[in-house]
């Protein structure tokens, strides 16, 4: 048997072989393979549809998380500033009770004072004025004990009261 030169015996038996095979084939085992290579096809398609659809949710999440962050810094960067604006507020207004409260109690020692120093100056008015009177009480007491003394003073006081 040479495999250049067969015999028509083993190429029509190879033939009708072949065509028998390929009826029983394409009869019982064609229809189920291929169902099974478009089933096959199919769950790939939607597996790549998932996969498809997973990569736009994922692209669709990181933005949302992109957005949540910067409105989250942004939430953080207000509070912030109100924080320090309020820290401002309250200082402001501490510095400015503290400088109400230090002008008031200046105002207070300086009416306090001046108080004081009208008392000194009216009990050293009245201690001067008592001692004037006493000096004039001896001096007069003195120069009236004379009656040529009495008579030259009220001359005096009588000049003085003209001229004026």
């Amino acid at each position: 048997m040479d495999l250049f030169n067969p015999s028509i015996g083993l190429v029509v038996w190879s033939t009708i072989v072949f065509l028998l095979l390929f009826f029983v084939l394409s009869k019982f085992a064609w229809k189920p393979v291929l169902a099974a290579i478009k089933e096959r096809e199919h769950s790939i398609d939607d597996a790549l549809n998932k996969a498809e659809l997973a990569r736009d949710a994922m692209v669709r999440l990181t933005a949302t998380n992109a957005q949540l962050m910067q409105d989250t810094r942004a939430e953080r960067d207000q509070i912030l500033k109100e924080a320090k604006a309020l820290k401002d507020n309250i200082v402001n207004e501490a510095k400015q009770q503290a400088h109400t409260e230090g002008a008031k109690l200046i105002e207070k020692a300086k009416i306090e004072i001046e108080n004081q120093k009208k008392a000194a100056l009216a009990e050293l008015k009245s201690q001067v004025s008592t001692l004037s009177i006493e000096i004039a009480e001896r001096v007069l007491r003195s120069q009236l004990d004379d009656k040529a003394k009495q008579q030259d003073l009220v001359n005096s006081l009588l000049k003085d009261v003209e001229l004026n």
